[in-house]
């Protein structure tokens, strides 16, 4: 273990049961999976960060910081695995910062996000409807992903292709912050006999947007806009690091990056 690290990294919460249930859940089933190597874990998110610090005075580390952390512990070989969903702005950005340390390690070995191929789509999709609810003729399940600006958001549609493909018809897949959103998927809703409605994050963690954006009581949250046209809801504020499943997912990419040369 002397010389052997890992680092995850995580966005962030500051929400404390959600941080428990969904990021330290997997921080912990990673670093059991890899006992040989000291644990770090990173916050990419500034704001949460800071947060922490001056509401709870817990103190996480950015990922400089973290990596800095490793190298002063003696680490020279570093899998760093992120909780992210997808190959987008964050993941990217935590590379970056994880790469200007590159000369100072004799190895750095990058596990992929949640999904990032299409086997990753269909694994994470028969992990989840095994665990949610059945859905009759008459039941929609919709999931509410972050959204960016980033190409990679194109992830999204491709998965309510996906899913459908996957034998369920009545699943959506909307963003908060990109598209498709909230009025698309009412609008595909529209095209069917739906009565009920169940509404859950396709986020790491159920959050601030799982909270609010999704389950709030504000007439532009998602629970207010499907009650407006008539939809029986139901919110499931579950995160996906709740998914035991998930975070195998998690676990077989750390080791998957472990076996490129």
């Amino acid at each position: 273990m002397e010389n052997k690290g890992l680092l995850v990294v995580s966005f962030g919460t500051s929400y404390p049961e959600t941080r428990k249930k969904n990021i330290e859940h997997i921080e912990r089933l990673l670093s059991g999976a890899f006992p040989d190597r000291k644990f770090y874990h990173a916050y990419t998110s500034g704001m949460i960060r800071r947060k922490l610090r001056e509401r709870d005075q817990i103190l996480i580390p950015g990922v400089a910081e973290a990596v800095q952390a490793a190298l002063d512990d003696g680490v020279r070989d570093l899998l760093v695995q992120p909780t992210h969903i997808m190959n987008g702005i964050e993941n990217d950005q935590m590379k970056e910062d994880v790469r200007r340390f590159a000369d100072q390690f004799d190895r750095i070995a990058f596990g992929a996000p949640l999904i990032s191929s299409t086997e990753d789509q269909f694994a994470v999709i028969e992990a989840l409807m095994e665990e949610l609810p059945s859905l009759s003729d008459q039941e929609a399940l919709v999931f509410m992903g972050h959204g960016s600006t980033h190409y990679a958001n194109t992830l999204y549609a491709a998965l309510d292709y996906a899913f459908k493909q996957a034998g369920h018809p009545n699943v959506y897949m909307g963003t908060v912050e990109a598209y498709p959103d909230a009025r698309a998927v009412l609008e595909q809703l529209g095209k069917k006999n739906i009565r009920r409605v169940y509404l859950t994050p396709f986020m790491l963690v159920a959050g601030d947007h799982a909270c609010n954006d999704l389950a709030g009581e504000d007439e532009d949250s998602w629970n207010s806009l499907f009650k407006a046209r008539g939809y029986e809801t139901c919110c499931i504020l579950k995160g996906l690091g709740e998914y035991d499943d998930i975070c195998d997912l998690y676990i077989r990419h750390a080791r998957q990056a472990l076996l490129q040369p």
